[in-house]
């Protein structure tokens, strides 16, 4: 045996003695060994699919995939099983079934240990596999199922509801349902056994190892596995039939026997308990004699754990109360009903079930049926108590807060009642249960006309359900079976509930501040007595109602009468009020009328608001003659009452109405009428025919009743449809219209009187009034007649025509404020409004007063507003009926006639043009919302309102030729200054046809010596646009002369017009004007009047400008003047000042400090001394804090333009203080740049970093004309220049993503994680902004990776070695891949796709490719080893071959730059590949961002990823692969071929023994390594299509190195080139490194045949244990998985 070292004889194939002994133990038949690391399994299973070798025909069995799954399987960390589980499931999936059934035999074992995985997600995963298992397998799986069938039950009952139902799927999906019993019952023994093991000798420390997990992880699974047994045990009960459930019995009882199983009554765990009492419910109902014998454990564990109040308890735990009621027999002789669970129970039931009484009380009733005399006895003080008690409960403060809560409580007392009263009607002894009704009814119901929350509760529904079972007793006179004893007692019960509740209410009612919740309560009860099944409240309980059918034992021979108990809910009696019990007809009809005479009482003697209120609830329920004529006196019930129809007048209601309501109607201190209209309708309920009704209101609506009365009762009508029934002739009749029409016309003429409509009471409703009568409709029609809405339309149109001709306007505007508010209200509500004449003209009108300037029409704002929104609902109602049929619609027309008219004829101001233009805008918005697919109208419109050519002619002849071509300059400039003319606007200068006719730039040749002036003229009148507009006309012009036209002193004083104007002018002034201008503006200045500072300091800057020559004394008594500002003047600097409360003038001035500073710094910094550096620096740091301070006003362009000034200032310090000027730096005081260096660049910025972050936080809308992007093109700007450790030190605030893996300090990672998602705001300047600050921290990043690289310890499974790049930016590329995916997904590959500059798409675009910018600069910085294992990251995640797919799309066919052709681009042709990008703020040449941007990345990508762009390319369909290499081969190789060798060329990289040439011409490299007697000369050659193809190495000289070695070496260099991301160089000196090791003695893999790995530059370090040798640990991985065996490829050795 002591040969290990010896040398194998050639062709000895027998193995070593471990083989040999291995094999014999396969052959004796002792079993194969398990895999290394697992135990033996007891079963015939085995545990785990063997992989060693001469287990061949077992191995052969299992596919070499599903082996590798099923040894994931076993890891420990949970989320490399739940990937394998999931694989698993996908493999079985796809698998053929004949492969699937090779996994069944290791199965069972791998899955009874992951299907109890503490991971929930594992256990749902591991079902929905099982389950693709099944369906491939089929009847396959029977041979198994005892081993899996324990497991799989339990797992059906899991706690996490995903997984149990994922396990249920999955039975189904095996068994059929009629299937699953059978199934059950031929697993049942092993179910059991499992069940048992389970609750009885498992505990936590032996589920799980104590050594490994931890203490709540463990108790976690334990406490699951008991209640999911738990809940399985009573699954399986209920499963399985009865048969075999008695065959169990034996069984059964050996598990609940032992003491263990009844101490989870008392679990701590609610979960266990909960499960434990469905288990005892299963039992008493599935196996009662089991119970039986059990019974005083049974009974004891169940009742006396009566007050477990634990949600999840509660309801099976009286689930087996009522169980073991039913089921044992003598249950009250093991406990102590008295001591042990009354109290318990009278403690729960006062307070309110503990808050779960609609869980609790359904069981009250079915529990006290169950209960035996001997229980109950004394009966009276058992129910007395009980009742008692659960009125008590309502009182809880669960109760009182829930309805549900308290209605359960309700119907739970209710119900007890009931069932006492029916199983006791026939005892002698009844006196002891009718005084339950006095002490516990009524006051219940007395307490709820108290209570709000329980008159909405079900009492009262249950109080007339209790009535109509006692009536349908005591009513059954004919029925024989009725015993003569009961009926008497429901007779007399019903007596004395009617007498105690007359009582009750007469209680309530008598007295003088009745209170209103209970009259409005005894309302309701009254009307559900008389409508129980009309309330909404029945309809919705009896869905929702639980359908509870309880059996009660019969001890009395009384079974007819509990299935009357049993019926009685399901078939009640119905109570319509037209078809009322007699008995209670008579009842309630003398309670109504006995309540109606006494509350009539107060309402006469006291005239108490509150019984009248009362009053007309009772008259809606109960309007009969009767009750009318108890309200009425005998005196009032005679006479006549002029109505003319004598049958009329004795209906008692319509005496009543005439007689008192009408009364009540005109007291005119009353305020609220509402309910005194509401006994209208009841009075009208009592009349007969229509007419009679129509009569009535017509005789009401003659009285000299209040509008507001009438418009009460229309309105109750439009509301309720039973309500318009009674009065729709009414409503439509000539009487009200008439009515109507003369209140239009009074309202109008008061108007136009000026009275306003306030001064009289009678009118306080009547606009109102007006307003509902047309813009109701009933039916699709108008409320009143057509012919009146007609009518009162003409008349307030003709109003307000009036209105609008009267020069006293003001005092028009309550009438017009009226008439606005009608037509408002018409034009919205009425469909096809428009199509009355009269609402067209009075629309027209409307339209008229608002395009009118309010100096002509002198109406207020307020009132504009209210004509505006008549108008818009006009103009939308017309549009929206007539669609395209603009013939009819004359509304338009009218319009276009007018507006030109008032363009052509009036004599129009500035201010009223622009109201008009307004307008008429607004008009055509309207028309294009109101119509968005279809503009035909619109265009129509538009065509009518376009002046004809002959109209055209006769405005530009009208004015002056020089004004003309003025007015088109500033229209020019007005489209100029717009970023896009709106769609609709180009659709209509496009359809006219205008700019065409209209020779602009003719004019402006033939009248350039006549426009300047007069454009110079508006500047000095109106500024703004009309200065930019005179700029462009002398910028325009040949030669101007301003002294012509324009003397200095039409400038002074100074203003902002005439500032302005000298700005524009300051070009084309002669020196010596300009001169005289600066010393102008420097005598203000040293005066410094606090009015014209400003405007002189903008002269003055403007002229330096334009290199205007000032004395250095000069400019330093400038300085000095603000210095004394400083001094004396501090708020004129804003610092610390609130922005927004400043004026314009304010800003400007510190805006024109900042502009002369930043001319000094770059024109003149020698003026520049200690005090005044101070100064500047000082302030501009002041001014920067009192802009980030100011972000939320930074919408104001003001302080956008104060902001960008001072960042300018910045750019303008920081770029000073890199390259100070040389002729300026012997000047500079000492510490200046010590001081700018270390206080005033952290405090810029510690600043504007924050700043860049909270600005699209506060302005998140990218598309608002408010979002500040020059101050974001400011900032990133001057962020430029921040240094790369305050950015790795930054104080931004700590912003971290969970679960998200990083080497990378706190700061660095906040940094990340904030500026990332900048990349894709819908901002450019904010994602250039980004991408420059992270730009400058990409390059120091790599090192935090390399630090913990050297820490990590090598991997165990040998796999290929990966590690994401910034997390940060990973995530910002997988979320706009998708994006990506659906803006290019359409195009082709190879053809260009065109991004439209600045859309949403192109911000996507950007910001991925800035993203993928970093990213190639972080990993051009990485060192080679973590270079690796970026590149496998980006590989597995296929972020990098998505990136090339997209650039094929994003690049140009011909990238030559801007278009220089479409020949072949020679060497002085200049692409965007030879062109550097540097990402600009600016937008010059944005349309070639993106093509630029994409083929930089295309060209950072082949430099820095060769290997992997090779890859890819070799991977693509030949179409592909042909465009690739085509444009690759044109456009980028040569490119990289040349700075290939150029680099080689100029390295200064020294290698010992090896030195390396480069040859331009021929594209070669020659390297030659030189040690002791070995000369080795490789010549390295780059492809035409570099660096696709793969680079050649050829034989040169070699001297002293063999054949085979030279070879080997040769095929390392060229895969190392072939393989490694990075230039010739770097491959050249891992190769000589290789080489090194070699000569070093360190032996090759015997793999790869190379010491140094290719791809993760590792050394030979997993050693074999019987061969000795040495290979790389991913190349043994490869081995493996490709050989689908564990053993070692030299020596066939088992690798340990």
């Amino acid at each position: 045996m002591g040969g290990k070292n010896k040398q194998r004889t050639k062709g000895n194939v027998r193995p070593s003695s471990s083989g040999r002994a291995a094999e014999l133990l396969a052959r004796d038949g002792a079993g194969v060994p398990g895999f290394v690391g697992f135990g033996a399994s007891t079963s015939g299973d085995p545990g785990y699919v063997p992989a060693i070798h001469g287990a061949e025909e077992i191995d052969n069995l299992v596919d070499a995939d599903f082996r590798l799954v099923l040894r994931k399987l076993s890891k420990r960390d949970s989320v490399t099983k739940l990937k394998a589980v999931q694989e698993f499931g996908t493999m079985c999936h796809e698998r053929d079934s004949d492969t699937v059934k090779g996994v069944l035999p290791y199965w069972p074992r791998i899955y009874c240990k992951i299907s109890m995985d503490h991971d929930r997600r594992v256990r749902e995963a591991t079902h929905q596999a099982f389950e693709q298992l099944i369906l491939k397998v089929r009847r396959n799986l029977a041979p198994y199922l005892k081993s899996i069938m324990g497991h799989w039950l339990i797992a059906q009952c899991d706690t996490y509801s995903p997984a149990a139902s994922a396990a249920n799927v999955a039975f189904q999906a095996a068994f059929p349902l009629n299937k699953q019993p059978e199934a059950l019952s031929f697993c049942k023994d092993e179910i059991l056994t499992v069940l048992q093991d389970n609750l009885l000798k498992e505990t936590a420390d032996t589920l799980s190892d104590p050594q490994t997990v931890p203490v709540e992880e463990r108790e976690a699974k334990y406490v699951r596995l008991l209640t999911s047994s738990l809940l399985a045990l009573k699954r399986l009960l209920t499963h399985l039939p009865h048969q075999e459930r008695e065959s169990l019995r034996e069984r059964l009882g050996q598990l609940i026997a032992p003491g263990k199983f009844w101490k989870y009554s008392k679990h701590k765990t609610p979960q266990v308990r909960g499960a434990y009492f469905e288990v005892l419910a299963s039992l008493c109902e599935h196996v009662p004699e089991l119970a039986q014998g059990e019974a005083s454990r049974v009974c004891v564990a169940v009742l006396l754990s009566i007050d477990d109040t634990d949600p999840v308890v509660l309801p099976p735990l009286w689930e087996a109360v009522l169980h073991v009621l039913s089921s044992i027999t003598d249950c009250w002789s093991h406990v102590n009903a008295q001591k042990g669970v009354l109290p318990k129970l009278w403690v729960l039931l006062k307070e309110g079930g503990k808050g779960l009484a609609t869980a609790l009380h359904p069981n009250l009733l079915p529990f006290i049926s169950k209960l035996p005399d001997e229980v109950t006895q004394p009966a009276f003080n058992f129910y007395s108590t009980f009742f008692t008690s659960l009125v008590l409960g309502l009182s809880s403060e669960r109760a009182l807060s829930s309805p549900s809560e308290s209605a359960a409580i309700i119907c739970a007392t209710m119900e007890c009642l009931r069932f006492c009263m029916l199983q006791n009607s026939g005892e002698d002894e009844e006196q002891k249960y009718l005084p339950l009704i006095s002490p516990q009814l009524l006051p219940l119901v007395g307490r709820a006309l108290g209570s709000s929350h329980l008159q909405a509760g079900p009492l009262f529904f249950q109080v007339v359900d209790m009535l109509g079972s006692w009536e349908k007793r005591a009513g059954a006179a004919d029925d024989c079976s009725s015993p003569s004893g009961e009926k008497d007692l429901f007779c007399r019960l019903l007596a004395d509930f009617w007498e105690e509740l007359g009582r009750l209410c007469i209680l309530h009612v008598d007295q003088e501040e009745a209170e209103q919740g209970a009259l409005e309560g005894i309302a309701t009860l009254l009307w559900i007595m008389q409508n129980p099944e009309s309330a909404a409240w029945r309809q919705t309980t009896r869905k929702k109602k639980r359908e509870l059918k309880i059996c009660f034992s019969d001890l009395d021979g009384k079974e007819e009468k509990d299935e009357e108990l049993q019926r009685e809910p399901q078939n009640k009696t119905t109570f319509q009020s037209d078809d009322c019990s007699p008995l209670r007809t008579r009842h309630l009809g003398e309670l109504v009328k006995q309540l109606a005479k006494l509350n009539m009482v107060h309402v006469r003697e006291r005239s108490s608001a509150r019984h009248l209120h009362f009053l007309s609830l009772l008259l809606r329920s109960f309007s009969s003659q009767e009750v009318f004529r108890v309200l009425l006196t005998p005196q009032e019930c005679e006479g006549d009452l002029g109505l003319g129809d004598e049958a009329l007048s004795k209906n008692m209601a319509v005496r009543f109405l005439l007689l008192k309501v009408v009364t009540w109607l005109k007291q005119d201190g009353r305020s609220d009428t509402d309910f005194v209209v509401e006994m209208v309708f009841s009075v009208l309920r009592c009349c007969g025919s229509g007419d009679e009704k129509m009569l009535i209101l017509n005789h009401l609506t003659y009285m000299d009743l209040k509008w507001g009365i009438l418009l009460e009762i229309i309105q109750k009508a439009c509301a309720e449809p039973a309500y318009m029934d009674l009065c729709q002739g009414w409503v439509k009749g000539s009487v009200l219209g008439e009515k109507l029409v003369s209140l239009a016309a009074e309202l109008c003429e008061m108007g136009l009187r000026g009275t306003p409509t306030s001064s009289a009471p009678k009118h306080a409703h009547s606009w109102a009034l007006i307003s509902l009568s047309l813009s109701q409709q009933h039916n699709n029609e108008t409320l009143i007649g057509k012919e009146y809405v007609e009518k009162i339309i003409d008349r307030l149109h003709a109003t307000l025509s009036e209105a609008k001709g009267m020069s006293d306007a003001g005092n028009m505007e309550p009438l017009v404020s009226f008439i606005s508010d009608v037509a408002a209200n018409f034009f919205s509500a009425v469909r096809g409004c428009l199509l009355l004449a009269s609402a067209e003209d009075l629309l027209f009108t409307v339209f008229q007063l608002c395009a009118q300037d309010q100096t002509v029409t002198r109406l207020s704002d307020a009132v504009l507003h209210k004509l505006r929104n008549a108008f818009f609902a006009g103009v939308h109602a017309l549009v929206s009926f007539l669609k395209s049929e603009v013939k009819e619609a004359k509304f338009f027309l009218y319009v276009a006639v007018w507006v030109k008219n008032q363009l052509i004829n009036s004599p129009l101001g500035l201010k009223s043009l622009e109201v008009l233009v307004e307008a008429v805008q607004k008009l055509v918005e309207t028309v294009g919302m109101a119509q968005p697919g279809d503009p035909s109208l619109m265009w129509r419109f538009i065509n009518s309102l376009t002046p004809t050519g002959e109209e055209w002619t006769k405005i530009r002849q009208s004015l002056p030729p020089q004004v003309h071509t003025a007015e088109i300059l500033y229209a020019l400039q007005w489209c100029a200054e717009m970023e896009c003319a709106p769609p609709m606007l180009q659709g209509c200068v496009d359809s006219t046809g205008l700019l065409g006719n209209i020779s602009i730039y003719d004019c402006i040749c033939n009248f350039t010596n006549g426009t300047v002036p007069v454009c110079s003229c508006r500047s000095m009148i109106e500024g703004s646009l009309w200065s930019l507009t005179l700029s462009r006309c002398i910028q325009t012009a040949i030669s101007v002369n301003v002294k012509m036209f324009m003397c200095f002193s039409s400038f002074f004083p100074l203003s902002e017009k005439s500032v302005s104007t000298i700005q524009v002018l300051c070009p084309s002034l002669p020196r010596e004007d300009r001169e005289a201008l600066v010393d102008l503006a420097i005598a203000e200045l040293l005066n410094w009047q606090e009015e014209g500072v400003t405007s002189c300091l903008a002269i003055l800057h403007c002229c330096l400008k334009e290199d205007t020559p000032v004395a250095e004394e000069v400019l330093s008594a400038v300085i000095a003047t603000i210095m004394e500002w400083r001094n004396s003047k501090e708020e004129w600097f804003l610092f610390s000042s609130h922005l927004g409360n400043v004026s314009v003038g304010e800003l400007m001035l510190s805006v024109e400090m900042m502009r002369f500073f930043c001319w000094l710094l770059s024109h003149s910094s020698a003026v520049l001394q200690g005090a005044q550096w101070d100064l500047l620096l000082c302030s501009m740091l002041a001014w920067l804090e009192t802009a980030s301070d100011n972000l939320p006003v930074f919408w104001n362009p003001w302080v956008q333009l104060f902001v960008c000034v001072n960042c300018e200032l910045i750019v303008r310090l920081s770029e000073f203080f890199m390259a100070p000027p040389s002729d300026v730096v012997g000047t500079l005081p000492a510490e200046l740049c010590t001081e700018w260096q270390e206080f005033f660049v952290e405090g810029i910025h510690s600043l504007l970093l924050p700043l860049l972050v909270r600005i699209p936080d506060e302005f998140t809308d990218p598309d608002d004309p408010l979002f500040p992007v020059p101050v974001l093109r400011s900032v990133g700007k001057a962020l430029m220049y921040i240094p790369v450790q305050q950015l790795t030190n930054n104080k931004l605030p700590a912003r971290f993503v969970a679960g998200q893996k990083s080497n990378l300090p706190a700061a660095l990672q906040t940094l990340l994680n904030t500026l990332s998602p900048l990349l894709l705001f819908r901002a450019r300047p904010l994602q250039l902004a980004a991408y420059h600050v992270l730009n400058k921290v990409m390059t120091g990043l790599p090192e935090c990776d390399g630090e913990s690289d050297s820490s990590r310890a090598e991997e165990d499974d040998g796999e290929e070695p990966s590690l994401s790049p910034p997390a940060a930016l990973m995530t910002i590329l997988t979320a706009t891949e998708e994006l990506l995916e659906n803006i290019l997904g359409g195009v082709p590959v190879g053809e260009f796709a065109v991004v439209q500059p600045l859309s949403v798409e192109h911000c996507c675009i950007l910001g991925y490719l800035l993203s993928w910018k970093l990213l190639l600069t972080f990993f051009k910085a990485s060192p080679s080893h973590l270079r690796v294992q970026y590149s496998s990251h980006l590989k597995k995640s296929r972020s990098l071959h998505k990136l090339l797919l997209y650039l094929f799309r994003l690049m140009p066919e011909n990238p030559t730059l801007h278009c220089q052709g479409a020949e072949a681009p020679s060497k002085e042709t200049k692409t965007f590949f030879t062109e550097t990008l540097s990402p600009s703020f600016y937008t010059d040449a944005v349309q070639w961002e993106v093509p630029h941007l994409a083929c930089s990345v295309y060209y950072c990508t082949l430099k820095d990823l060769p290997a992997m762009v090779r890859l890819w390319w070799n991977s693509q369909e030949k179409r592909v692969s042909s465009a690739v290499d085509r444009f690759t081969s044109r456009y980028v190789s040569s490119v990289l071929s040349s700075q290939e060798i150029a680099s080689v060329q100029s390295s200064t990289h020294s290698f010992e023994n090896m030195t390396v040439k480069a040859r331009c011409a021929s594209r070669e490299v020659i390297a030659t390594y030189s040690v002791d007697d070995v000369f080795i000369e490789l010549v390295i050659q780059l492809p035409q299509n570099y660096p696709l193809g793969c680079i050649t190495v050829e034989s040169g000289r070699r001297v002293g190195v063999a054949m085979q070695q030279w070879r080997n070496w040769m095929l390392q260099l060229s895969t190392y080139l072939t393989h490694q991301n990075g230039s010739i160089m770097e491959g050249l000196a891992l190769w000589k490194n290789n080489v090194d090791k070699r000569f070093e003695g360190v032996e090759d893999c015997m793999i790869c045949f190379s010491v140094i790995h290719g791809s993760n530059y590792s050394l030979p370090k997993k050693a074999c244990h019987t061969c000795k040798k040495k290979f790389h640990s991913a190349c043994l991985y490869k081995w493996f998985t490709s050989s689908n065996k564990s053993t070692c490829p030299l020596c066939r050795e088992t690798f340990f």
